[in-house]
């Protein structure tokens, strides 16, 4: 399977090698006989991965390159580019798994042959599962386009017969996602499942902004379902088919237009709309779609975007029919909109705001809304709507607080992605909704949850912000609870003293033999494993390692095994420029490694992990190992040194380490501990619930 055409760069020349972009940087500058550079740029040059590979066997650095390695090479360095390459593969993969004999048939000769044959193939499978459309996002390639791909093909055939062809494409789409984060505006899983499970059980679904199918991924499986999307990006339109196809056997219909201009699915009324809209757009059509029927509630202004894609989905439903759109908080109070979600209010298509914690999705600094719609089939009697205000969750309410006092600390607001892998989060929406979608209102939680009549909302800002309408929770969960958090800081702050290690004893500079944890990871003394596999329930982030908390985090399903941690390991964020290094304890011992972390397992006969994470935090050796771009800083965990020291004088350092540690463990606690008390007595004394005296 060598490459046809395919380049690397030297980024893709360490993913191969097992080491870091400064070694490959080295081996340019040594060696004579390192291939030439074939195209690229002077700063980012690439090279025919074919003369990589036979180089790097030639030197003794390559054994054979993982097969998984082996096709993401050949799809990233494609001369059509990623995206084709991704589209040729998703159709191959789709005949694998569809018609697994026709593609054993067409690839059993030449790849002259395959090229040829392939386009017949696929449109035999292409066709019945998109439908005979005037234009389908997806067509068979013809052969001409395929010649080039072919390589790739085949060995992305040989992935899917050991991880499934679903599982390799879902390998290969998150790998080129995340190569280009800044590209694509992605909707989180845990989210996507959240506002599936909103809308519940459907027979057809349809998202006018599709993105990358997410949302549809999500939809609960049903017998004769069909999934509709549409994006304006064409080739997101042609992945999302592709990757819903491979995940389910209902009908799929994708089309390649802007929703709001051009829309293609002017007829479809469905069961369920769920939306991601882009926010914030000026340019969605305000001036040539004046007059369009779908504006029954009221014609948009130009800074309302938002509002124009909650029509098109209340237009796409059916009578009695959901729509869950993501929302910026922004579009539940601005001026200009306050007619159009007055008129919502008042017919009953609005029936609840959702306000979720900071980090849910991207920009991941604000807390989104999640608007639960509903095509009215009659007026309501006594309208009500659901308000709910997720963020006291992970924020400051009792559930934080008794995390903290579990487990060393909650998250910090705003702190990073992953808060709605908390269960109780997810649970509590979704409780409530379900309740008030029962019974059209729910009882009062303080804090967390309220129906309120649509008549008091109806005032000069129609503001929806579910927290200017919550009554404020308990304070801190009431006095006694406040009490609870002051004897657990008074604790915590004993222990710290207790904990404060004795003053250092002068010393003249020691001179040890040092070894790096490159040579130690060849000589066998530990092992290197990097993560952001998946996916896991439990995963350890960078943010957890760097905060002292427990894991919080989720990965997406790439079709990789993750990386599990064990008790004793060492993990090492990889990003940021601190000197942080962290051992594995009984409790963590299962989660899974997230990304930009490098985990080191010891051998306990021969390295002490307290002694191993211990002189890896060291100011001087991060920065010798550290490397640095324009906006971060990499460690290069292979470079890091400590001293060969026999076993017994390692554990006497480790001792000591690991005192130090429990110390930081402490000061961290009582840290989040008084911010808790702080906070509580500032609630209390000016809500009333707490005397000044």
């Amino acid at each position: 399977m060598q490459g046809s055409g395919t380049e690397v760069t030297a980024a893709g020349i360490a993913r191969l090698a097992g080491v870091g972009r400064a070694a490959v940087s080295n081996w340019r500058r040594r060696h004579a006989d390192f291939p030439r550079p074939v195209g690229g740029t002077e700063t980012s040059p690439s090279f025919a991965l074919a003369e990589v590979e036979a180089w790097l066997r030639k030197q003794g650095k390559l054994a054979e390159v993982p097969l998984r390695e082996r096709v993401w090479q050949q799809l990233a360095g494609h001369p059509a580019g990623p995206v084709p390459a991704l589209v040729h593969t998703g159709c191959a993969l789709l005949l694998v798994h569809d018609r697994h004999p026709v593609w054993l048939e067409v690839s059993a000769g030449s790849d002259q042959r395959l090229a040829e044959l392939l386009p017949n193939s696929l449109d035999q499978v292409l066709t019945p599962r998109f439908g005979m459309v005037r234009e389908p996002a997806v067509t068979a390639p013809t052969a001409a386009a395929l010649r080039p791909s072919v390589p790739l093909l085949r060995g992305a055939a040989e992935l899917a017969a050991e991880t499934g062809a679903r599982q390799t494409f879902e390998f290969l789409l998150t790998r080129y996602l995340d190569a280009n984060p800044r590209q694509y505006t992605l909707t989180p899983g845990d989210l996507a499942r959240l506002m599936a499970d909103l809308v519940g059980p459907a027979t057809t679904v349809h998202d006018p902004a599709c993105g990358t199918g997410a949302l549809l991924r999500a939809v609960e499986p049903r017998p004769d379902q069909e999934l509709s999307g549409q994006d304006s990006a064409p080739e997101l339109a042609t992945l999302t088919a592709l990757r819903l196809a491979l995940h389910t056997r209902s009908t799929v219909r994708t089309a390649a237009a802007d929703s709001l201009r051009a829309d293609t699915y002017g007829t479809l009324r469905a069961d369920a709309v769920l939306c991601h809209p882009p926010f914030n757009e000026r340019n969605w059509g305000h001036d040539e779609l004046s007059y369009d029927p779908r504006w029954e509630y009221g014609f948009p202004a130009r800074n309302e975007s938002e509002l124009a894609w909650v029509q098109h989905a209340l237009a796409r439903l059916r009578d009695g029919g959901t729509a869950v759109l993501l929302m910026p908080p922004a579009a539940a109070g601005r001026r200009s909109g306050r007619r159009i979600r007055a008129d919502l209010l008042r017919r009953g298509a609005l029936r609840a705001v959702i306000a979720l914690p900071a980090g849910a999705a991207p920009p991941y600094n604000l807390p989104l809304h999640l608007w639960v719609l509903r095509r009215p089939d009659k007026a309501p009697a006594q309208p009500e709507v659901l308000l709910v205000d997720a963020g006291h969750l992970v924020d400051g309410g009792v559930p934080a607080v008794e995390r903290a006092r579990e487990t060393g600390g909650a998250r910090e607001p705003g702190s990073g992605r992953g808060v709605l892998d908390r269960e109780d989060v997810r649970a509590a929406v979704l409780e409530t909704w379900r309740s008030f979608d029962r019974d059209g209102t729910v009882p009062e939680q303080p804090g967390l949850s309220r129906s309120v009549p649509v008549i008091e909302l109806l005032d000069d800002d129609v503001d929806l912000a579910p927290a200017r309408h919550l009554p404020p929770p308990g304070t801190a969960g009431g006095v006694a609870e406040l009490s609870a958090v002051r004897e657990d800081l008074g604790r915590t702050l004993r222990l710290t003293a207790d904990l404060t290690p004795p003053a250092p004893d002068e010393a003249q500079p020691a001179r040890w033999p040092l070894t790096t944890v490159g040579e130690l990871a060849r000589g066998g003394a530990l092992l290197l494993r990097t993560g952001g596999n998946g996916p896991h329930a439990r995963v350890l982030t960078d943010h957890d390692v760097l905060t002292g908390t427990a894991p919080s985090g989720a990965l997406p399903e790439t079709g990789e095994a993750p990386v599990l941690v064990e008790e004793g390991d060492v993990v090492v964020p990889v990003v940021g420029g601190g000197a942080v290094a962290r051992v594995v304890d009984e409790a963590t011992a299962g989660a899974a490694l997230g990304r930009s972390l490098t985990l080191l397992r010891p051998d306990p006969a021969a390295l002490d992990p307290w002694f191993l994470a211990g002189f890896l935090r060291g100011t001087a050796n991060n920065r010798q190992a550290s490397s640095y771009a324009s906006t971060a800083t990499r460690l290069d965990v292979r470079r890091l040194q400590l001293p060969r020291l026999p076993l017994d004088q390692q554990r006497r350092y480790g001792e000591r380490f690991r005192a130090l540690a429990e110390f930081e463990n402490a000061l961290r606690l009582a840290g989040r501990l008084g911010e808790q008390l702080v906070r509580g007595m500032y609630d209390g004394l000016t809500d009333g619930t707490v005397a000044p005296d």
